[in-house]
């Protein structure tokens, strides 16, 4: 079987039922690879599809309200995103200058704004659930793939949570 969308085309699924599709998008200077996957064809909506299409276009506006949530969990010392910062001060030491794309002498704000943005995993069978329905991965070194944040959206592009990857 198969779903056909205007933005994803034709989504066919593999012979469990999931389907999956891949794509690399241009983000401002970057690219970002974009998933969309389920466990079951059955389980996808077109209104999850059209939800899903709508954040791959909103990106931008998505990137920015994460980024906001990271800021806002910096007054918890002991959140995730305060955590990852501290992790990544101390393993990178003086190096982590290198990795900044701006020092204004605000650590955590300067590694927030250098996080790169290296995928959006869309979940799209939880288009009506409670679990997250995309999934934004960032890393301030974009090689060291085992050190990075995760940021959970709901179906509207709400933040539900930022956790990190261990």
């Amino acid at each position: 079987m198969a779903i056909e969308h205007d933005y994803f085309g034709l989504l066919e699924s593999g012979p469990d039922g999931s389907i999956f599709w891949s794509e690399v998008v241009d983000f401002g200077d970057q690219r970002v690879t974009v998933d969309l996957t389920a466990p079951d064809q059955d389980d996808v909506s077109i209104d999850a599809l059209d939800v899903a299409a709508a954040m791959i276009a909103a990106l931008e506006t998505i990137d920015l309200r994460a980024r906001n949530a990271m800021v806002s969990e910096l007054d918890d010392r002991t959140s995730e995103v305060t955590e990852f910062i501290l992790q990544q001060q101390e393993m990178l030491g003086e190096d982590i200058e290198d990795l900044l794309v701006d020092i204004s002498g605000d650590t955590h704000m300067d590694v927030i704004r250098s996080l790169q943005l290296m995928s959006m995993t869309i979940l799209a069978d939880e288009h009506s659930g409670k679990d997250p329905f995309a999934v934004l991965e960032y890393a301030l070194d974009p090689d060291s793939t085992d050190d990075v944040l995760l940021v959970n959206l709901d179906v509207a592009g709400a933040v539900q949570s930022v956790t990190s990857a261990d």
